[in-house]
């Protein structure tokens, strides 16, 4: 790599989880606004890392302190690979091993609400990587490629040839940032029967950790949503924030579903607005 490349990764990493927490903070900020409270401050997501991190270190067994830094050092890779423009799949499978590595960190705790929760994560994990797959696979069918480089090089924004598949790419971001109505695992709201579920024995520095590498996870999601319309800054920023102010506003206004509502309603919808999407495309290239 050259050493403009090498630069932009490292501005990458340090810049991700502070979008990725201004983002969460503004997220709080207008559900507090839909509810019709004031809300916290928009920094307060800083706030509350920060005073995470002064808290001391409990944990049940230090293997959860090993599957903590694993899932941090995996999404920050994740966001590194995307700067340095690389393939797709193996951002994937990269996010895939950190995700891993959460669940079996909560699996290895004895209490009853982190191992269901870890179980609902597991499920969660099932439902959104097919879907992930497809929607590389769709891109791979417009650009011939599953690198970055190539993806930001082709002349026309693929939204256009894939829009039922960003749909789709939006029911991944959904679960993913854990909003309504696909939050089993480790809900944000206080309906959350789990109490928080997967993270329920993390505290203090390690829950910290867990939510920067979730701050990671926001960006490098939204990042894979760019490549939908990377021809113009203008588009993609409006793209960007419009599907983002629907994750806000669909997480307040849904429900939560059951895992067994949200598999089969995700892959039903998600595979059949898939295959007709690639159905159009295969029809188009005759």
């Amino acid at each position: 790599m050259d050493f403009k490349t090498i630069s932009f990764v490292i501005l990458a990493i340090i810049l991700a989880p502070l979008a990725g927490g201004l983002l969460a903070g503004i997220d709080r900020r207008l559900t507090a606004w839909f509810q019709g409270r004031f809300g916290p401050p928009i920094l307060q997501p800083f706030y509350d890392v920060i005073k995470l991190l002064g808290k001391e270190p409990q944990v049940v067994n230090y293997w959860q302190i090993f599957c903590v830094h694993i899932y941090l050092i995996a999404s920050i890779l994740c966001v590194a690979l995307f700067a340095m423009q690389a393939d797709l799949l193996m951002i994937f499978f990269v996010m895939t091993i950190g995700a891993v590595f959460m669940v079996v960190g909560a699996l290895a705790v004895p209490s009853p609400y982190s191992q269901l929760g870890a179980q609902r994560e597991l499920i969660q994990m099932l439902t959104y990587e097919p879907l992930l797959i497809i929607v590389f696979v769709g891109i791979y069918f417009v650009t011939d490629s599953f690198k970055i480089a190539d993806i930001l090089a082709y002349d026309r924004p693929i939204f256009l040839a894939l829009p039922l598949l960003y749909l789709v790419l939006t029911f991944a971001l959904t679960i993913k940032l854990r909003k309504s109505p696909f939050d089993i695992s480790a809900s944000h709201h206080a309906h959350q029967e789990l109490v928080r579920g997967v993270l329920t024995e993390y505290s203090g520095p390690y829950l910290a950790i867990l939510e920067i590498a979730h701050w990671y996870d926001i960006v490098l999601i939204l990042a894979i949503c760019s490549l939908f319309w990377s021809t113009s800054w203008i588009g993609l920023v409006i793209l960007l924030a419009v599907t983002y102010m629907a994750e806000i506003i669909i997480d307040n206004v849904t429900p939560r579903m059951t895992w067994k509502w949200m598999l089969t309603y995700v892959w039903a919808v998600g595979i059949s607005l898939s295959f007709f999407n690639m159905a159009l495309l295969y029809a188009k290239s005759f």
